[in-house]
């Protein structure tokens, strides 16, 4: 039996889950709505206010997916009821960031500006154009934008330069000794 699977979800006071024809599962909050479509052979009940994934065969692919559906469905009701926030830092001389219409323009010391679009689901904010905040309803849709921003220029060990998550470490090498 799956350790994280067998955990039940407990919901929030305003969060509304419905199973649809075809597994497919809606989750309702105060920050919006998301949509998940439940692999074969798993199920979801809902009893008092706790949600619980349960199989229905066990096959090796059901048993796999028993933690990972569980999981999904946990991140879905955390990010309708409280959201999900990615903050990022830039560092460097002369780079900067701001948010305008058509996306985010990052300044990183090419000889052209980075613009990346924002979808619409996300709101980005850019505080003291250094500073990154990616807020969503979804877990995956937030990391993924953060880390494709992040992807335009990782922090480099040398000087430290780039990119980072906040609160991220980077090793840095001495370099070049001259004797």
């Amino acid at each position: 039996m799956s350790r994280i699977g067998k955990k039940q979800i407990s919901l929030p006071e305003k969060v509304e889950v419905k199973v649809e024809s075809e597994n497919n599962v809606v989750v309702e909050g105060p920050k919006g709505k998301l949509e998940w479509s439940m692999p074969k052979g798993l199920k979801l009940e809902n009893e008092d206010g706790s949600l619980e994934i349960v199989r229905e065969s066990e096959d090796r692919k059901t048993r796999a997916m028993h933690g990972t559906a569980r999981a999904l469905v946990s991140n879905m009701v955390e990010g309708v009821s409280a959201g999900f926030v990615k903050e990022l830092e830039i560092q460097g001389v002369g780079f900067r960031a701001k948010v305008e219409k058509d996306g985010l323009d990052l300044n990183l010391g090419f000889s052209h500006p980075v613009v990346h679009p924002i979808p619409s689901e996300l709101t980005v904010t850019v505080e003291e154009n250094t500073k990154i905040k990616v807020e969503g309803i979804d877990k995956q849709q937030v990391g993924q934008f953060a880390s494709d921003v992040r992807s335009y220029y990782p922090p480099e060990p040398y000087k430290g330069k780039g990119i980072r998550y906040k609160g991220e470490q980077v090793r840095r090498k001495q370099g070049k000794s001259v004797k």
